[in-house]
């Protein structure tokens, strides 16, 4: 994950260059949120699933770029005062701390759409058809249907006490979606068979699933140096969340399932699948 991380923290670098002129601080808040932070499990899974179809590793770093970019837009607009009110992400200040509210609106539309652009780039994979397939399972996963749908139900559910398939299926918008197209991602660059793109897709379902319940769980017993953003938030919001549902111990022993469950979709994958098998371990013990 440390070498994937480095590999596509260059790749953003490049792809989000600093700006001379009066929109300089526009690319400079862009560069703020997405730059230096986080574990880069999207990314990692962007370049992982392509290694499995010997997808050149520019082209995979490009997607993975792209879909880190997604990511930042989303946690930047989660962070505003109109939505989560969170002045920590990723150990520092949030964006709209460390600029202002506008700017931080400006940087994760312009985050959006500078993902898009990627995909749509010629350098991002010779065929037209990958280019578009790309782009149009990017915008699934992150809209209505997806991560943006996900956070207007999570809004609406605040102080609501939902069951268990009603938070399931909040979760898997909310975050589940966009961590299931980073899985299948490399499977449309290798130009995979219909099966193989679907157990890819699957393995991040059930990955995704599995890391949003862990996250939860950190919510409750992370302290905020550790995981580097606000920990007990959920709880104190009325958030609906699996830890509220099930309580801490079977929300706990829920995400290990989902990961064994998740690693059982890459067995036809062989040897070559290793590193996505160990990180559907590591989501469930990871510290933050």
């Amino acid at each position: 994950m440390a070498r994937v991380a480095s590999t596509v923290e260059q790749a953003l670098d490049i792809l989000l260059p600093p700006v001379e002129g009066a929109e300089g601080r526009l690319a400079e808040s862009m560069r703020y949120a997405t730059l230096g932070g986080g574990k880069r499990l999207r990314a990692f899974l962007v370049m992982e699933s392509a290694a499995l179809f010997s997808v050149n590793e520019t082209c995979a770093a490009r997607v993975a770029a792209s879909v880190e970019m997604m990511h930042a837009y989303s946690l930047v607009h989660d962070d505003l005062p109109a939505m989560d009110d969170d002045d920590l992400r990723r150990g520092k200040p949030s964006t709209h701390k460390a600029f202002d509210e506008a700017t931080a609106i400006l940087a994760g539309d312009a985050l959006q759409c500078r993902a898009f652009e990627i995909l749509g780039e010629h350098d991002t994979h010779s065929d037209p058809q990958a280019r578009c397939e790309l782009v149009m399972a990017l915008g699934a996963a992150a809209g209505a249907r997806g991560m943006a749908g996900g956070q207007m139900i999570d809004m609406v559910a605040e102080g609501q006490v939902l069951d268990g398939p009603a938070v399931t299926r909040l979760q898997a918008l909310k975050t589940g979606r966009l961590i299931q197209y980073s899985a299948e991602a490399g499977a449309i660059l290798g130009r995979a068979t219909s099966q193989q793109r679907h157990l890819l897709a699957a393995y991040g379902r059930d990955l995704g699933a599995a890391f949003q319940i862990a996250d939860d769980v950190l919510d409750v017993e992370g302290d905020a140096a550790e995981i580097g953003k606000t920990a007990g938030k959920d709880e104190a919001a009325g958030k609906a969340t699996m830890v509220a549902v099930l309580g801490l111990e079977l929300a706990r022993s829920h995400a290990d399932m989902l990961s064994r469950q998740a690693a059982a979709h890459l067995d036809g994958f062989g040897h070559r699948a290793a590193n996505l098998r160990a990180l559907a371990a590591f989501v469930v013990a990871r510290r933050s």
